[in-house]
Formats: C-alpha cells, sequence, structure tokens
C-alpha cells in the first residue's frame, strides 16, 4: 500500500535558489493546499559579488518570485557549515587526486541537513526543493518507508545527487517537480508572470559558477608540474599539478594533434587524460576514445550510502558512474556499509575515483558510493 500524498495545509518549507524550478515549485505547493514559506540559502561568500557568482541578484529573485507567488521568506547564512562540510571536503579530494562531486555532498550536508534543521525550527512538517526527482512512500514490514525515483522528466533527473538521502530525511522531503517536464515549468513560469521565467538555468556549483577551472583551484592549490607521458614512456610535455585532471579530460592539456598516430588525411585523435600516478607525480595520456586504459569493466566503491539503510542484495541491476549518463547493466558482487563492487556487462569509459557510482533498481536509486 502507499501512502498519499502529506496532509493538506501542512508547513511546507521551500528552498527557493532565484531560479524558475524552485520557484515553479514553490507555486504549485501553494496551488496543493500547503502552508508554504520559502528559505533562500546563502552559501558561499568568498568573492561573491563577483561576475561568476552573485547571490546577491539570486536573492532579489527569489524574493520577487515570493511577492507574486505570496509566500514569506526569508535568507539563512550556511556560509561557515558550507566550507566547513562541503569545500574543505572538496579541496582534500583534489590534492590526492581525485574529482570530487561536491553537489553530492551539498545536498547531504547542507540542504538536507543544515536546511532541514533550520526548518524544523520554523516548525516545517516538511522541506521542498526545485530538485527533478520523487519520492515514494511504501508500506512494508517495518512500517512506512520512503523510496527515492527517478523523475518523470528523465532528461533532467537528479536523482544521481541525491543517492545520499537516508530514511529521516527523505521522510520530510517534497519534490514536487518529480512528475512535471521542464518545459511544462518553463511555460507555468510564464503563465503566472514569474519575473525570472526567462532566467538561464544555473550550471554547477557556485563557488566556481561559469569561471575557468583551473584559474580557481590555483587560488587554493599549488601547482606541482610534472612530465605528461604516454602508456609507451614518451614524455610529451607537463602538467601543472596532477590535482587539475581529470580523467577522460580532453581540453586543456596543451598536446593538440602535435605528437602521436596521424591519419591518412593528416588529422590525429585526440589526446585523453588516463591515469595518475601520484607518487611519481606523473600525468599519462593516452590518444583515442576507447584506449584501452579509457575502458572499466568493474570498479570498486567505498563511504557506501543505502537510502533503505542497508545494502541490497547482490545481483543484477543498472548504475550511474556520472551525471547524465544512461544506466549501465551491472552486477553487484559485494554490497556493504564500507562499500561495494560492480561489475559491467559493458565496460564503462572514465571511470573516475572520486566520482559517485549510484545503483539503481528501474526507477529506483538505491543509493551509492564514492568510486576508489
Amino acid at each position: 500500500m502507499v501512502e498519499q500524498h502529506p496532509l493538506r495545509g501542512a508547513r511546507v518549507v521551500i528552498g527557493m535558489s532565484g531560479g524558475v524550478d524552485s520557484s515553479v515549485s514553490a507555486w504549485l505547493l501553494k496551488q496543493q493546499g500547503y502552508d508554504v514559506v520559502g528559505l533562500f540559502m546563502k552559501n558561499w561568500e568568498d568573492d561573491d559579488d563577483s561576475e561568476y557568482c552573485s547571490s546577491r541578484q539570486d536573492w532579489l529573485d527569489a524574493a520577487s518570485v515570493a511577492d507574486v507567488v505570496g509566500v514569506d521568506i526569508e535568507a539563512v547564512n550556511f556560509a561557515a557549515e558550507y566550507k566547513d562540510r562541503v569545500f574543505a571536503d572538496f579541496l582534500r579530494e583534489y590534492s590526492a587526486g581525485r574529482t570530487p562531486n561536491p553537489d553530492v555532498l551539498c545536498n547531504a550536508e547542507i540542504k538536507f541537513k543544515a536546511f532541514l534543521d533550520h526548518a524544523m525550527g520554523l516548525g516545517a512538517d516538511y522541506i521542498a526543493t526545485g530538485h527533478y526527482a520523487r519520492v515514494r512512500r511504501i508500506e512494508t514490514a517495518q512500517g512506512v518507508r520512503s523510496q527515492l525515483l527517478k523523475a518523470v522528466d528523465l532528461t533532467k533527473d537528479q536523482s544521481y545527487f541525491l543517492h545520499r538521502l537516508n530514511q529521516q530525511q527523505l521522510a520530510r522531503t517534497l519534490f514536487p517537480l518529480g512528475e512535471v517536464r521542464k518545459t511544462e515549468v518553463r511555460r507555468i513560469a510564464r503563465e503566472i508572470g514569474l519575473p525570472n521565467a526567462a532566467k538561464k538555468d544555473s550550471t554547477g556549483i557556485c563557488f566556481i559558477g561559469e569561471r575557468p577551472f583551473r584559474e580557481f583551484l590555483n587560488r587554493y592549490l599549488p601547482t606541482h608540474p610534472g612530465p605528461m607521458r604516454t602508456p609507451e614512456g614518451l614524455d610529451l610535455g607537463q602538467h601543472q599539478g596532477l590535482a587539475f585532471y581529470t580523467l577522460g579530460q580532453r581540453r586543456g592539456l596543451g598536446i593538440g594533434g602535435v605528437h602521436g598516430a596521424q591519419r591518412s588525411d593528416g588529422t590525429a585523435d585526440a589526446w585523453y587524460v588516463a591515469r595518475k600516478d601520484m607518487a611519481a607525480n606523473v600525468l599519462y595520456v593516452v590518444q583515442g576514445h576507447d584506449h584501452p586504459w579509457l575502458l572499466n569493466p568493474a570498479l570498486r566503491a567505498q563511504d557506501a550510502s543505502w537510502i533503505a539503510g542497508e545494502p541490497p542484495a547482490p545481483g543484477t541491476y543498472g548504475a550511474k558512474t556520472r551525471y547524465r549518463q544512461a544506466d549501465a547493466a551491472c552486477r553487484l558482487l559485494v554490497a556493504g556499509v564500507a562499500g561495494f563492487e560492480l561489475s559491467f556487462a559493458e565496460p564503462q569509459w572514465a571511470v573516475t575515483p572520486g566520482q559517485s557510482a549510484v545503483v539503481y533498481d528501474g526507477d529506483v536509486c538505491l543509493g551509492g558510493g564514492i568510486i576508489a
């Protein structure tokens, strides 16, 4: 038996970012009869007035939307929590040569922890966000449990970023856009006259924004140049520091088609980052998208988090090793709280340590871990 929607009139505190998704979410909740309160989260303060990351305009947009929708809104500053719980981990991971996904950690530590705690202090029955995902309540022998499902609009599904949420968090969470397509969200925004109806979607995380990534990291991590080498031992140039590169990267290597095998028409396959030797400070690059060094038949993940509170049984599932990737058929070989192993039906391209491997059973997101 599936639990019905929470009661009309329940108080819902919704995170309003100034973007169109959370704005339409607030309007939908109001239409559904909830007592809605908006909360604008300020998570970053360094160079906040720069062209890349200005939360001031976002706050103005969120406040304007709240006025149109007819809800109260307040701003809360989580910058200290963000720096301590998310950004410090981000720098540690890059320093160790891995490529972290701060959006995953931000959801687990800020949006569904610090924000949830603050909302409960405001008397909230539930929190809501503009994420594209669904929560399903089901009856089990242990009582009502929450499942995290993919969004109906699979092109916008964000369950990958939410896979570390637990039962306590999901039980208190609503995702108004789970059943709504993005085109419909834009249409509603125009129809009800939201001031941000045509606002461009934000890309990436606020503290980087649209700025050049290496330029940003340079402010926090030292350069440590070393050789850029082929599997055959040929040095092609120098890298600036292993922290500044990620597996599968092809832009910004500075070697272009100058070296390596040429085609008959004089062009050459692109070069890709394939491995990092942290001990020797060597960046290995390979030529061609399908080079064997870029293909992984299996992976091991650590720091696992399972939505049900316990790992799924070994068996056949789907998995994503990066956002926007189609589910790859795999076998879950070993699964526990510490970690798990996946074996893929087809080798996966550029499986990257530090990123998240997320396991699915059809539309149901089971959880995941950090690729080791």
